[in-house]
């Protein structure tokens, strides 16, 4: 029987995808932030068909607070969710009054922003300013428990595992390998574990073995 230990479940991921990292478009902070509000239960596909229009309109927080709700929705709305448009201008105006425009690079003052979770906010830490921290999205969620990475039933809990599981100076980049692989191979409805080469130490393919 294969020992199965986080380390190598984590090599294995390395070794996947050495070149993983943000698949939204964004070139600063703010654009960081707003991409990644606007990126909640919708792809960075159709997220990155948006932005652009929107980032030239409204380039910083100052510009955005500025934007009338009805301007801004129509540009978002496929992005579904119609608050998140109120979101962004009324988050764009705390980060004029609070922070001088400037997204700041902290989880307290980022969640005081509307719109603004635990997930977007360690995003915006580990992409806009490198600091280590992991988003738990729902690939991140269902690839590291399916693993065996974490053990929890709910975001922050596996948040907190992750953060034990892996070593601080690869937060940032196991973020991305688990998304990857939650994107191309772990899928939520139809796994592709014949393809998996992580499938001989993941806790989901034994588990459904015994059954």
């Amino acid at each position: 029987m294969v020992r199965v230990t986080k380390k190598a479940i984590l090599a294995e991921l390395r070794r996947l995808y050495p070149d993983a990292g943000p698949e939204l478009n964004f070139s600063n902070p703010f654009e960081t932030l707003v991409a990644t509000m606007l990126s909640a239960q919708c792809t960075d596909k159709q997220v990155n068909k948006v932005t652009p229009a929107v980032f030239a309109r409204y380039p910083d927080a100052a510009a955005m607070a500025q934007a009338p709700v009805e301007e801004l929705y129509p540009m978002v709305k496929s992005c579904g969710f119609s608050s998140k448009a109120g979101n962004i201008i009324a988050a764009s105006k705390l980060l004029v009054e609070r922070h001088g425009g400037e997204v700041p690079n902290d989880m307290e003052a980022l969640t005081a922003l509307p719109g603004v979770g635990r997930k977007t906010a360690n995003v915006v830490m580990a992409n806009a300013f490198q600091v280590p921290a992991i988003a738990v999205d729902t690939h991140v969620f269902r690839v590291s428990n399916r693993l065996g990475l974490a053990q929890a039933d709910d975001v922050l809990n596996t948040e907190k595992q992750l953060m034990r599981a892996i070593p601080k100076e690869d937060w940032r980049d196991a973020h991305h390998w688990l998304i990857f692989h939650g994107r191309r191979i772990c899928k939520a409805q139809r796994p592709l574990c014949s393809e998996c080469t992580l499938k001989e130490m993941c806790a989901y393919v034994r588990k459904n073995k015994q059954k």
